[in-house]
């Protein structure tokens, strides 16, 4: 496991629990983000994956929803509180850069402010992992930091130490990562432009197969 990989997991088991009890009602709380989780699952409409997905918050809104909604983690303590809950909902530990699916086995994958953890160079293999899961037609929800730099978090939720990095990225380089690794960009939301660092959604699909 590389360096950066394995820093990562190491800093999210270790803010476990205060992570969790801060982004729990994310979903309530955030009308937006609430409205962007229910369009991915209208279009998606069948079996999604929530890449990165902490303590499970986001999978279990999906699966409220009526989607058959997994997650998948780098940090086995995220998976743990996830489990327990989120009883049944499935949770596994993984890693973005070797995704544990299937080719063509979803219809969505939702990558929520987990890319901002991946470094330029391994974006794309990433990306294109998201691209080789989904089936054709399949849509993807990315939700990321905009800016132009990378910090190096150390501290941060409840205090404990961390060792992570953010990396902070416009739109256009999102967008142009996303459509080199094969998708088509359908719409991209920016949120809290006034803030010292906007948020910012970008919806896209897999291009479905064309007979003939």
């Amino acid at each position: 496991m590389n360096d950066w990989l394995a820093d990562t997991r190491t800093s999210y088991d270790t803010v476990a629990s205060s992570y969790a009890g801060i982004v729990r009602d994310a979903v309530t709380t955030q009308p937006y983000l609430r409205a962007a989780l229910a369009l991915f699952a209208e279009q998606a409409g069948g079996p999604v994956v929530d890449v990165g997905c902490g303590p499970g918050h986001f999978t279990a809104h999906l699966a409220s929803l009526g989607l058959d909604a997994s997650g998948v983690d780098l940090s086995p303590s995220m998976i743990e509180l996830a489990r327990e809950a989120y009883p049944g909902v499935r949770f596994e530990v993984g890693s973005m850069t070797d995704l544990p699916l299937p080719d063509t086995s979803v219809a969505g994958v939702l990558a929520s402010w987990s890319l901002i953890h991946i470094p330029d160079d391994a974006v794309p293999g990433v990306l294109g992992h998201f691209h080789r899961v989904l089936r054709p037609g399949g849509r993807l929800m990315i939700g990321y930091h905009v800016g132009d730099e990378s910090t190096l978090k150390t501290r941060g939720y409840g205090g404990h130490p961390m060792k992570v990095h953010i990396h902070r990225r416009r739109p256009e380089r999102v967008g142009a990562l996303v459509r080199d690794a094969g998708f088509e960009i359908e719409a991209e939301w920016l949120m809290a432009p006034d803030d010292d660092v906007p948020q910012a959604i970008l919806f896209a699909r897999r291009p479905a197969v064309v007979s003939g």
